[in-house]
């Protein structure tokens, strides 16, 4: 199975903090891929640093190299061209302050297409896919900030999803969203396996279990342990992630 995207020892540095630490990792094409770990050990960090959203950091350093594809993506991509192929999704759903139809017409707009019948099918398509066209299909036209929580982030994902990315990168999407909410995400990410590559930073360890093909555990800005997911969790190699896993750390 081929690899997705790869990074090699990966360094990086606000200042004088180093943040992450040599971390070596490869993310199957198609799968879903969980970061796991507690608050502050570097996984959100992390996510950022595989589409660039890191370039708007201050004091920001990174070592190492981060291929996409088999590309390098700080030395040989466009960041602009990168994030049409990887796109993310936030903790806190962030939809654009106009309608529905517009937040997911942003995009492909943005990248050339004007035609209103292909982009009534791009809007449709993508609000399909992420479980919200029937929901919506009535109300195209008003305020995306009318919606639920829940609505929200489904409309961030066919937002991301409009310009068609190979790799999705998600930061703790399900983290602000009630029961019922959080598991419409997870049945769409799942829904979504096979045709995009997707990283998910959560500290929800019944989630990566639930969703995950494989899971990586990363404390204090290091990757202790990376495994197929069922694997990871029922037999890992590491004392440090056995801890985690019984809450113990």
């Amino acid at each position: 199975m081929r690899d997705k995207i790869v990074t090699e020892n990966l360094h990086l540095w606000y200042g004088k903090s180093h943040v992450l630490k040599n971390i070596s990792l490869s993310f199957p094409e198609g799968k879903i891929c969980a970061l796991i770990g507690p608050s502050g050990c570097g996984k959100s960090t992390y996510l950022k640093t595989l589409n660039r959203m890191n370039d708007l950091a201050d004091n920001c350093r990174i070592e190492g190299r981060v291929f996409f594809s088999g590309i390098d993506i700080y030395r040989d991509i466009d960041v602009n061209v990168l994030r049409q192929h990887v796109g993310m999704v936030f903790q806190k759903p962030n939809p654009f302050p106009m309608s529905i139809y517009d937040n997911i017409a942003y995009g492909p707009r943005i990248r050339g297409v004007r035609a209103r019948q292909k982009l009534d099918e791009i809007v449709e398509q993508a609000l399909t896919q992420a479980a919200l066209w029937e929901e919506c299909r009535d109300r195209l036209k008003k305020s995306a900030l009318g919606l639920s929580g829940g609505q929200q982030q489904r409309l961030c994902i066919a937002r991301a999803l409009a310009v068609k990315p190979e790799v999705l990168l998600m930061d703790e999407p399900t983290s602000a969203l009630d029961p019922v909410s959080t598991a419409r995400i997870e049945e769409l990410t799942s829904a979504l396996k096979g045709k995009h590559t997707m990283i998910i930073v959560t500290h929800n360890m019944q989630q990566a279990a639930r969703i995950a093909d494989r899971t990586a555990f990363f404390l204090a800005g290091e990757v202790i342990e990376s495994a197929d997911t069922t694997k990871l969790f029922a037999h890992p190699a590491d004392k440090r992630t056995r801890d985690y896993l019984e809450g113990k750390l």
